[in-house]
């Protein structure tokens, strides 16, 4: 559980041998490669190999068509070779594409036709009652004639069209639409196709090959549609194929370009120099045998091995490496930011704080379960990190909820097994009792206080590590500040003992002179440094850090008494959970079964999600502002930069 050392590591060879170097490089899962740009500017005669992606257009076009086809998701085969014909390819994929594009063009085309055929059909249906020839209507020279459906409210508005020049008949009506026709003089087409437009007419064309009665046009359209389907059905054949029969070749040709873009992504992080070319990046230190043997068989490569911090352009990565227990919460630190390289991982100690937290918020052995079942189920079917701490903060809820005497709300339930393991009749903490409430808000703030105290305890460490003494001894959060803050909370708990150790020798020593120190970080800062104290003056010094030590202090008491909230979720926890049993004693029967289920449901969802945000505030604002920054660069493979 901490951050990975690291090493530096430069691979370096003739430039004959750079496809050969470059062919192993891609595939190393455990390298961290740093840009060619950080060097070439640094030293004369440095020049980066990068160059325009030859494949990046045909890459593009092989994308669309595939996307066109339906074959986005088809795997890519393992393919690798270097010598490949971009102009067969090219070929082949075009003629593939013009197949594709002239069958779709031919199955849209009859799709078309055969629902404007199955619309016609609908219309013929609707007026096979009337005894006329459809083709004397169609040869009409004056007078038009067009066919479709209007909704049935739009009917009713036609009487406000009374003195129009047309003329309506409907033929039979549905819920919705009423089949019908509308006639009008050639003059007056256009006035009054407007006019059915604005209401809704939908037209329904009747095809030109349609003759006869409307018995005998049913018959025509319904021949034509069988036909047109018949045909559909061939041409989605030959689509079917045509995809069966390229999906193996476009898997190769997905491989080889996935191939050759991912060599050519590679040389933005080599380095040439005359007739050498180098790649410089980062590695585990227990990886640094595997590298080397990876590159064994190239007897003309060199691998130069140095400490992670020996380049100065170069910051080291950081690589957490955390178990089974903290490693989901990686996600929570992600928010935040990286660790730097020299810094502090700060994952395990969120997983065990946050857990800690929530499991003391959300205390409830029914309910903690079924966090831990839901966590499991989106962890296995889902992949979710999520998924992965919910099983965990469910198991402090769990163990929070013996505590509680909580199961589902109900407070008597594990009386049995209190009294046969502890020899007492009921829960060992009732939290609604009016004689604990003040207890556990004193409670909440000393594990507010214990977990401040811990945090400055890590800031300390991380200072010292980093030679920072004037951070180290003065600052809020260093020595100072701990024995400050450290000396008024022992105060303030031996106080409500009943011990008053507040005397002028504890006062001036532990509380009075840390914070002087505090006030005077930076004078006594620059004194380490052998620097002036105060080079603009006392008074424009005093000013400034008089106002910011009334920051600090403000801050030792919100910091603090922020963990109230911890107690005060404890309460509603409970009190919501007592209103859902409440209500549950005032039904009986399937009613009460369903509002304890509702209300356990309504708990865990709203009262959950709140406890969760709630506990990662503290993490963020609490703790990681007194040891953690953020500053540092994540540990990633070329795969993973893309």
């Amino acid at each position: 559980m901490a951050i990975a050392k690291m090493k530096l590591i430069t691979i370096s060879a003739e430039k004959e041998h750079l496809l050969d170097v470059l062919q192993k490089f891609i595939d190393l899962d455990y390298f961290h490669p740093e840009p060619a740009s950080k060097f070439i500017d640094s030293v004369h005669g440095l020049s980066s190999m990068d160059e325009e992606n030859p494949v990046a257009e045909l890459s593009a076009r092989f994308q669309e068509i595939c996307s066109d086809m339906g074959l986005e998701a088809l795997e890519a085969a393992d393919v690798r070779r270097r010598d490949y014909d971009m102009q067969r390819i090219r070929d082949y994929i075009e003629k593939i594409d013009q197949k594709y594009g002239n069958a779709v063009s031919v199955k849209k085309d009859l799709q078309t036709v055969i629902q404007e055929n199955e619309d016609a059909l609908v219309q013929v249906r609707n007026i096979e009652s009337i005894d006329l020839n459809l083709d004397g209507l169609f040869e009409c020279r004056y007078i038009k004639i067009r066919f479709g459906r209007l909704p049935l409210d739009s009917v009713k508005k036609l009487q406000y069209y009374r003195n129009r020049p047309f003329v309506f008949k409907s033929f039979s009506q549905d819920d919705t639409y009423s089949w019908c026709l509308y006639m009008t003089t050639q003059k007056y087409e256009g006035d009054v196709d407007n006019m059915f437009s604005s209401l809704y007419f939908e037209r329904i064309r009747i095809p030109e090959f349609v003759h006869g009665t409307p018995e005998k046009a049913q018959e025509t359209l319904q021949d034509e549609i069988d036909s047109d389907r018949r045909q559909l059905q061939h041409v989605e054949e030959v689509i079917a194929s045509l995809k069966a029969e390229c999906s193996e070749n476009f898997a190769k040709i997905r491989g080889e370009l996935n191939f050759l873009n991912r060599m050519h992504s590679a040389r933005k992080y080599v380095v040439g120099l005359g007739e050498r070319f180098s790649i410089t990046g980062f590695i585990d230190a227990a990886d640094v045998e595997r590298l080397k043997d990876t590159f064994s068989e190239l007897k003309e490569v060199e691998i130069e091995v140095r400490l992670a911090h020996s380049d100065k352009r170069l910051d080291p990565p950081t690589k957490l490496k955390n178990g089974w227990f903290a490693r989901p919460f990686l996600m929570f630190v992600e928010m935040y930011g990286i660790p730097d390289y020299d810094g502090i991982d700060p994952v395990p100690i969120v997983a065990l704080t946050y857990s800690l937290l929530f499991g003391i918020m959300f205390g409830d052995v029914g309910q903690g379960i079924v966090v831990i079942l839901a966590g499991l189920l989106l962890s296995k079917w889902k992949g979710m990190k999520l998924g992965e701490v919910m099983m965990r903060i469910g198991i402090f809820s769990t163990i929070f909820g013996f505590v509680f005497g909580s199961v589902f709300g109900n407070e008597t339930m594990l009386d049995p097994l209190y009294h046969a393991l502890l020899g007492i009749d009921g829960r060992p903490i009732n939290v609604m009792s009016s004689d604990f409430i003040l207890v556990l808000l004193m409670i909440a703030v000393g594990i507010g206080a214990v977990l401040n105290l811990f945090c400055m305890v890590l800031n300390m460490r991380l200072q010292l590590r980093r030679k920072n003494m004037g951070e180290f001894l003065f600052s809020q959060n260093g020595a100072a500040g701990f024995i400050f803050y450290g000396s008024v909370v022992a105060a303030a708990a031996l106080f409500v003992a009943g011990i008053n150790v507040l005397n002028p020798i504890y006062i001036v020593i532990l509380i009075v002179l840390p914070l002087l120190c505090v006030f005077l970080k930076e004078p006594l800062t620059r004194k380490l440094h052998k620097e002036a104290m105060f080079p603009e003056g006392f008074g424009a010094f005093f000013m400034e850090g008089f106002f910011e030590l009334f920051e600090v202090c403000l801050s030792y008491v919100t910091n603090t008494i922020s963990y109230l909230r911890v107690g005060g979720f404890v309460l509603s926890h409970a009190g919501m959970m007592m209103a859902v049993t409440m209500i549950m004693g005032m039904c009986s029967g399937v009613a009460a079964a369903a509002v304890g289920i509702f209300g356990n449901v309504l708990v865990m969802c709203l009262e959950g999600l709140v406890v969760g945000i709630q506990a990662l505030r503290l993490e963020f604002y609490e703790m990681f502002s007194r040891y953690f920054e953020g500053n540092g660069t994540a540990f990633r493979t070329m795969e993973q930069i893309g």
